[in-house]
Parts: structure tokens; sequence; C-alpha cells
């Protein structure tokens, strides 16, 4: 009998390690994890999951949450990170949109500094703003700080000097023919912006081996992405950064480093809707970039398996081990996104992604 008991035991533990993309993903309380559109920061031996918390729409009606894990499976709800505010003159008053917020730690403040999408109330996406809030604790509660457009005044690193100057009649180019994607990719938008800052909306941040964090953003009304960097506390942009992909129309930027390489995976722009993803490397994160194609592999790639992706999360004590984390959008009930997380693998130097029922950390210990 105790050694069935035992076997039990095992049994159960075994099946609870299990990540299950798209199913039901309980918290240590028995309710959905409500982490959307995340990301995740290890420290101290511990993982932190930071989302958007849903309700039946996509406003902020809460704010940001939190939850703590030390096997990635089992999670446990911390409560609210960053609440929205009462005050209806704050930039992050209830009934904002907050969205894709990532957490780094700066070792020299020893601040957790989060950088979030911010949409005003009001005003649908027509805002595109970056938010910024900061904590002593991984859990909270985080302050927010201020909101802005970034590298006001800036031309980007890779911008050709004889593209600072306006065209005659750009502003009425006809969106989607060929001189409308000319005039993008030559900067466009970029003049548009350059006074009050750029444009910002799906976005990551990135902290390179260095302990350099860069801030990576759909720009430009979602055509071009802008990989910023952040100055030395985490909280404010240098105004070094550059374009990749003009007129390329990718949004949702998720990050990762190996052998040499920084890799970058992104999706189309479509809404709720899941598209194809792609991916990109480069030897530095101010480029250039090169792209790589969708990375996804099988039944279901040409959706990215229904869903887009958040976040790039190393496994802690494993080499070269990485989760590509998305979110199945469900638009008519928020609450009940699912989560779609997949193991990624190299296969000649680019990122691979194969869908699998379910599966554990094991599998980063086993070659395909």
């Amino acid at each position: 009998m105790i050694r069935i008991f035992a076997f039990l035991l095992l049994f159960i533990s075994s099946v609870s390690a299990q990540i299950r993309p798209g199913q039901l993903w309980p918290d240590t309380d028995g309710q959905h994890i409500n982490a959307h559109g995340g990301g995740v920061l290890f420290h101290k031996g511990q993982y932190y999951w930071y989302g958007e918390i849903k309700g039946k729409n996509s406003l902020a009606e809460v704010g940001v949450s939190v939850y703590s894990s030390r096997d990635l499976k089992t999670w446990k709800n911390e409560g609210i990170a960053l609440k929205v505010s009462e005050d209806p003159n704050s930039d992050i008053t209830k009934g904002c949109v907050m969205e894709r917020p990532k957490v780094i730690y700066n070792a020299k403040t020893k601040k957790f500094v989060m950088w979030f999408h911010l949409e005003l109330k009001g005003q649908g996406y027509a805002a595109a703003r970056t938010g910024l809030a900061v904590s002593d604790s991984p859990v909270g509660p985080f302050v927010f700080q201020k909101s802005l457009r970034p590298n006001a005044g800036k031309w980007p690193l890779n911008f050709e000097e004889e593209w600072k100057n306006p065209r005659a009649g750009e502003d009425t180019l006809k969106w989607w023919t060929p001189n409308w994607y000319t005039a993008v990719k030559e900067g466009l938008f970029i003049r548009k912006h350059i006074e009050g800052g750029q444009m910002a909306r799906d976005m990551t941040l990135y902290v390179d081996q260095k302990g350099k964090a860069f801030h990576v953003y759909s720009s430009e009304e979602n055509l071009t992405l802008h990989i910023a960097e952040l100055n030395d506390t985490y909280t404010d942009f240098t105004g070094r950064y550059i374009t990749v992909a003009p007129a390329g129309h990718n949004e949702a930027p998720a990050l990762f480093y190996q052998d040499g390489w920084y890799y970058m995976i992104t999706s189309g722009c479509t809404g709720w809707d899941p598209n194809a993803a792609r991916s990109f490397r480069a030897k530095d994160m101010l480029g250039p970039w090169e792209e790589l194609g969708n990375p996804c592999v099988g039944e279901g790639a040409e959706l990215t398996f229904k869903s887009q992706g958040t976040f790039i999360l190393p496994v802690q004590g494993k080499k070269n081990a990485f989760i590509f984390m998305a979110d199945r959008w469900n638009p008519k009930n928020h609450i009940d996104g699912r989560y779609i997380w997949l193991p990624i693998q190299m296969e000649g130097g680019k990122p691979k992604i194969y869908w699998k029922d379910e599966w554990d950390l094991e599998v980063f210990d086993k070659k395909r």
C-alpha cells in the first residue's frame, strides 16, 4: 500500500509538472492566471510573471498583475503590481489601456523598472505612448512615474541625412501604394513625429550581455520596429535608436541571445486575429538585423498556433533553454485568453518552434 501511494504521488507530481499550451492554467488558488501580454523576470531564485489583468474587455480596470514561481509551472498570485489610478487626470486612470508590461532589475539602483504600452483613456489607440513605473520590490507596489513618446528630437542611428527633409506631397500619398511604402522606408513617420517623440505601442525590454537595457517597440503606426537604448538607470531614453524592417508591419517583439547572436521573434499586425510569426537576428542590438522567416513549423504554423508572441523566457540552470511565450487572445471575453508556451530549438542558425500538446522542462535536456 505504501509503495502504491508513493507511486501515485510521483505520478501526480509528474503530471502537474507538465505545461499544456492553450489549456486553462490555474494558479495556487485555483483561478486561471490573469497575466496577459506578459513577461517574466528571474530574481534571487524566483520567477515573476507580470501581465495585463483582463476582464470582459481590453480596458485597464485594475492594472498589472504579478505571479511568482520556482518551477515555471506552479504560480502564486502575488496581487497587483501596478494599480490603475482613481484620479481622472492621471495618465493611468481607470479605463485607459495598459498593455505588455515588462520588468527588469537595475543592479546599480536596486530598483525594479517596469515599462508598458499606454493608451490614454477615451483616445482609442491614438496616444501610442510608453509608461514607466518603479518599485523597490519585484511584487510591487510599482509607482507610476511618467508616460511619453520616445526620442523626441532624435534621429535614428541608421537614418540617412537626406531623409531628414520633408518631401513635397508626402502627406497626400495614398496608403499601401509603392510610393507610400518608399516614403515610409525613407522616414515619412519619423519626420512627422520628430518633435513630439516617436509612437510606441507593442513593446518588450531586453538587457544585453553587458547590462545595457533596450526598449523595443512597434512604431510609425505599427509599420516599423524601433530598438531604443535606455540610460543607466533604465528609466529614460538615451536618444540612440534604430529602425528595423521599415514598413514591414511588425509588432509583438520578443528577444533572446544565443551563441553570439541576438534573435527576435515578432508578429504581423492583424488586430486580435493571429498571423504568421517572423524572426530576425543580429550580432548587435543596434543592428543590422536580418530576417530569417517564420520560426513556427508544422500544422498551425501559419497562424503561430492561433497565438501572438509576448516574451521569450530564459530557463535558469539550463544552457540555451528558451520558452516562447504567446497569448491566444479571446476578444469576446478577454479574461479567458489562454497562454501558449513552447520550447525554442535552433536549427541551422534559426529559431524553430514546434507545437506540443504538453511538455516539461526536460525537453531542453534532450536532443531532437
